[in-house]
């Protein structure tokens, strides 16, 4: 987390922490027919209930959330996670794949036929970020909707550039064949818009174990879907205090193993961008 961030988390993290555990658990008058849906470790559980609360703060709350927690951890979860449980908000649990990609491909088995948003575990998301990707994919509705995004990018003569490489696409309103969904800021995946191959547990383990969102655009590709960025892309969202020591980052990014990654992919399924 960055010094100027920490100010704006501690403020924001203190005013969900003041809501009621009423409101939080009532649908409310708009009930988006979305399931949200995410994943978390052992070093996050005392921190993801600012998330959680966050989601169920939204100006349109979601059907359902869902949080993927592997068996062995359930036991730990602390007092203020299990407080938000109830019609909109439950814990799951089963031997999960070591991964990240839990965030999605359980729900995605567990409910094939639901417009389905993922979120990171350690965000704060802004109170209109489910509305804003929701309106979107009703204007688009074939479309993955995602609100930060990169362009998977080669040099001139077709070589796969180092992931660093891959710029930020901060264009509204945009679809391209190599947009690249970044789940930390909220992606929404329609129903049937992924490939079968998606919830292969053994293949995504073996292609891609450090990076979910390359898998999934690889099984969007596949499947003719397009990744599109919002006309009104909500705020970023803000890091959750203390919930960002443990990350996938240094590998993906500094060791470059997104490249890696998404060269894997592309042998494994013959495909070049």
């Amino acid at each position: 987390m960055k010094l100027k961030e920490y100010i704006p988390a501690m403020m924001t993290a203190r005013k969900l922490n003041k809501i009621p555990l009423e409101k939080l658990k009532s649908s409310g008058s708009c009930t988006l027919p979305v399931i949200v849906t995410l994943t978390s470790i052992p070093t996050r559980l005392k921190t993801i209930h600012i998330t959680i609360r966050s989601l169920l703060s939204q100006t349109s709350k979601p059907e359902k959330i869902i949080l993927w927690l592997d068996d062995d951890i359930r036991s730990q979860v602390p007092k203020s996670l299990e407080m938000l449980t109830g019609d909109i908000f439950e814990i799951r649990t089963g031997k999960l794949s070591p991964s990240p990609h839990s965030k999605l491909v359980y729900t995605l088995a567990a409910f094939p036929d639901k417009t389905l948003i993922t979120v990171d575990d350690d965000l704060v998301y802004a109170e209109h970020c489910l509305e804003s990707l929701y309106n979107e994919h009703l204007k688009h509705p074939t479309c993955i909707i995602a609100n930060k995004c990169r362009a998977i990018s080669y040099d001139d003569e077709g070589n796969l550039l180092p992931y660093k490489q891959w710029p930020m696409n901060n264009q509204s309103g945009i679809t391209a064949k190599n947009l690249l969904a970044l789940g930390f800021g909220g992606v929404l995946y329609p129903a049937n818009s992924l490939h079968p191959d998606a919830t292969n547990q053994e293949l995504f383990m073996k292609l891609t174990p450090k990076a979910d969102d390359l898998w999934f655009k690889m099984m969007s590709y596949l499947q003719g879907t397009e990744v599109r960025r919002p006309t009104q892309p909500t705020i970023e969202a803000t890091p959750v205090i203390g919930s960002q020591e443990i990350s996938l980052k240094k590998t993906n990014v500094g060791e470059d193993g997104n490249r890696s990654q998404w060269i894997a992919l592309c042998e494994h399924y013959s495909v070049t961008l």
